[in-house]
């Protein structure tokens, strides 16, 4: 049985703030749904009103019937969106926000407003960084 000497234990420092170790990896996973392609879309178009599936792919476009799925179940298994599905003929499922998802779409929203209001700075600063390059 191994003793342990308190002189010489380490003790774990500080974590880093955005540490992308084990510590941190269910925020970066959560991150990452929030901020993905398919998911920032999602739930914006869904601060609007509830959707049924093909409302919202055709609502986003140019998203996969097989994206759009996995998205909305990632997002709904981490909170943010509510699937209700109606028992009738043809089957009816909507999808709308929960409070948390309401929560994190307008912060979505928000850095989406950002990059459309701030493209044009962005886009100039890209051509000042590609001649540049080009340059040397």
């Amino acid at each position: 049985m191994a003793v342990s000497n308190p002189e010489t234990a380490v003790e774990p420092g500080p974590v880093a703030k955005y540490d992308t170790g084990e510590a941190m990896c269910p925020y970066r996973l959560v991150l990452e749904h929030l901020t993905s392609r398919w998911g920032v879309l999602v739930l914006i178009e869904l601060l609007e009103r509830p959707y049924r599936f093909s409302e919202l792919r055709r609502a986003i476009g140019r998203v996969s019937e097989k994206m759009l799925t996995q998205t909305l179940q990632t997002l709904e298994r981490d909170g943010l969106v509510h699937r209700d599905a109606k028992p009738v003929i043809p089957p009816r499922v909507d999808y709308s926000l929960t409070d948390l998802g309401r929560e994190a779409a307008e912060q979505v929203r928000g850095l989406a407003m950002w990059t459309q209001q701030r493209m044009g700075a962005v886009q100039e600063a890209r051509e000042v960084y590609d001649a540049r390059k080009a340059s040397s």
